[in-house]
């Protein structure tokens, strides 16, 4: 879907909470987004989105382009179009269409998956000869790594670029980027890159997925936890991947998603990796949902984790979303109440052993919870003593 200022909204609150001290330089551009105009619009000279990429190779070096507009030598980057649905992706395909090199070739730096590398708000002069009067550009800078060990070849937009040079740190043009760039730490190195999907409805409940229990050979076997998985190279970036994990894992495609931050996991290796959190909201019923992989899928309010197979991160992630959203949107809806959540109704018993079977034979389980002094983290019938 179109990008939207919601979307640039969500982004720089992200921007903000890592640079809190850039508040006020940024205030125009927050100020924009409150007003009547679409400041994707080129034709919006109060002010407008450019969205740029900062591309390392793998010599430490960043790739840098001549823009024959200006006559500047700056990183690739321009304006947005209609069919962009993100600012990261809107930045690679700049890249892509102004050098040739394709967005397989780059994978988002490690901790900035969706999280502007800088945002910089510059005035443009005028150009009479396209009608375009001064104006100012918000500049939305995404930093990316350069992952071939082969040389990629590079094709030049030549009615816009006039060669390309690739650059050391302290040569770079833009100031607050040279500032960042030569505070990163040269020796991190970009791992698999993985995105999940952090998805809500209206009654402040959570989708979460229980994985199948191979231990050895699944992460977080057994465990609930959420949608998602690594990037592949055909996803241009890691919100597409989340996609393509929600589609393929789940069938379910969602209107919107908007970047929440950056987590790290340890995986079964004992290596960190980076996991980038979309969030999105979705009021349907996961049992009408096409599961291809794990064992179910079931709404949770943040009160019922603790009876959960859970990692504790996904557990405190969860619960930090809740906290951020208006109490509007994290507690119950007036038009759902008295609905059944459809992950269904704990039966207040005692001695009885529940036997449910659909007429497909199917038999409905518990799994029990790993501290139950009788057969943890094991399935049963549902049973109260």
């Amino acid at each position: 879907m179109p990008l939207s200022h919601e979307h640039i909204r969500t982004t720089i609150g992200f921007y903000l909470a890592r640079h809190p001290h850039e508040r006020e330089r940024l205030g125009a551009l927050v100020d924009a987004l409150d007003g009547p105009t679409d400041i994707f619009s080129r034709s919006t000279f109060t002010g407008h989105v450019i969205c740029g990429a900062v591309v390392v190779d793998p010599l430490g070096r960043v790739l840098n382009v001549l823009h024959l507009a200006s006559g500047i030598v700056l990183a690739p980057g321009g304006h947005t179009e209609p069919e962009d649905e993100s600012l990261a992706g809107a930045a690679l395909r700049e890249v892509h269409e102004e050098t040739g090199i394709p967005p397989q070739a780059m994978a988002p730096w490690p901790g900035y998956e969706a999280v502007p590398f800088d945002i910089d708000i510059h005035e443009v002069d005028a150009r009479p000869s396209k009608g375009e009067p001064g104006h100012v550009h918000f500049d939305f800078w995404f930093l990316f790594r350069l992952h071939t060990a082969t040389e990629t070849p590079v094709v030049l937009q030549e009615e816009e670029v006039g060669g390309i040079e690739w650059r050391p740190l302290d040569r770079v043009t833009s100031p607050s980027l040279r500032e960042k760039l030569l505070k990163l730490q040269p020796e991190t190195e970009p791992e698999t890159a993985r995105a999940s999907a952090l998805i809500y409805n209206s009654r402040g409940e959570y989708l979460l997925h229980l994985r199948d229990y191979f231990p050895g050979r699944i992460w977080e076997a057994g465990l609930w936890s959420l949608l998602g998985g690594g990037r592949e190279r055909q996803d241009v970036t890691l919100e597409d991947a989340v996609r393509r994990e929600l589609a393929e894992e789940a069938g379910l495609d969602l209107a919107d998603l908007t970047p929440f931050g950056t987590e790290y996991a340890t995986d079964d290796a004992g290596e960190t990796v980076p996991i980038a959190i979309y969030a999105g909201r979705w009021n349907g019923d996961p049992r009408e949902l096409h599961l291809t992989e794990g064992v179910m899928l079931a709404w949770f309010g943040p009160s019922d984790l603790h009876r959960l197979r859970i990692a504790d991160s996904t557990s405190a992630l969860v619960r930090r979303h809740a906290a951020s959203l208006p109490a509007s949107q994290s507690g119950s809806n007036p038009e759902e109440e008295g609905r059944s959540s459809p992950h269904g109704t704990v039966l207040n018993v005692i001695g009885v052993h529940l036997y449910l079977e659909r007429p497909d034979g199917t038999v409905l389980l518990g799994l029990r919870h790993p501290d139950s002094a009788f057969a943890p983290s094991t399935w049963h019938a549902l049973a109260v003593h």
